[in-house]
């Protein structure tokens, strides 16, 4: 088995504002609706990524589950009665803390930023 001998680094391209001020008030488990938007807010030095965003309808969204303190690799989800390995479940308590969401992309903006430059936002909704 080949093994990672370094870390690997990341560094955030932006942060998302959603009407959630707590991780409790997100709808969980069948049949829960997602319908709240948010904006995916990118940082000034990767705004020319975002060149010809419009022409998708749909985006992916890698995040950081930064609450999150250390992992579990068994888990009960909380619509079983049976633990689950960590990677079958959407538990926030993995070895590495990622998430991959789908959003409908609504629309895209530039506006000053808070700072004096520009400011690129996107305005997204969740897809699951």
């Amino acid at each position: 088995m080949t093994t990672i001998q370094q870390p690997i680094a990341m560094q955030p391209i932006g942060f998302v504002r959603s009407p959630y001020s707590d991780t409790s008030q997100i709808p969980k488990g069948p049949g829960a609706e997602h319908a709240a938007e948010g904006v995916l807010d990118i940082a000034p030095e990767f705004e020319t990524g975002l060149t010809d965003i419009e022409g998708f309808s749909h985006l992916y969204v890698i995040w950081v589950f930064d609450r999150s303190e250390g992992y579990h690799l068994l888990g009960t989800p909380p619509t079983d009665d049976r633990p689950h390995g960590v990677f079958s479940t959407r538990s926030p308590h993995r070895p590495n803390p990622i998430g991959l969401t789908v959003v409908e992309l609504l629309r895209r903006w530039l506006s000053p930023a808070r700072s004096g430059g520009r400011h690129a936002g996107l305005h997204a909704h969740p897809r699951h």
